[in-house]
């Protein structure tokens, strides 16, 4: 099993940035791949971005692309999410995941249902 770990989240005023950092730790030597994921306030989860452990498959979501970078430290087991051009819809609780086992399509690690292990979730918060 790994443990995950989020931090970096707060306020801040649209348009600015911030990092978001995710810590994992335990059976680390099984992870496929990490995700990110968010859920506001009486919506449904949605998934933001995802990177494989070799980093050669990334994904964004539309929403996010081209404001949001996804990145990972192999040495340090972490995965960070560095959001530039706040806007208020981005307010949420952001959640880190992990999956531990290979996929068919790597794609599919823009579903949630394909992850394993979760992290506690960090609120991010954009005043409108």
């Amino acid at each position: 099993q790994v443990q995950l770990v989020e931090s970096g989240g707060g306020l801040v005023q649209a348009g600015g940035s911030l990092r978001l950092s995710c810590a994992a730790s335990g059976d680390i030597f099984r992870i496929y791949g990490m995700g990110w994921f968010r859920q506001a306030p009486g919506k449904e989860r949605e998934f933001v971005a995802a990177i494989s452990r070799s980093g050669d498959a990334i994904y964004y979501a539309d929403s996010v692309k081209g404001r949001f970078t996804v990145s990972s430290d192999n040495a340090k087991n972490a995965v960070y999410l560095q959001m530039n051009g706040r806007k208020s819809e981005d307010t949420a609780a952001y959640y880190c995941a992990v999956r531990v086992a290979e996929l068919s399509l790597a794609t599919q690690l823009k579903y949630d249902y394909y992850y394993h292990n979760w992290g506690q979730g960090t609120q991010v918060t954009v005043p409108s």
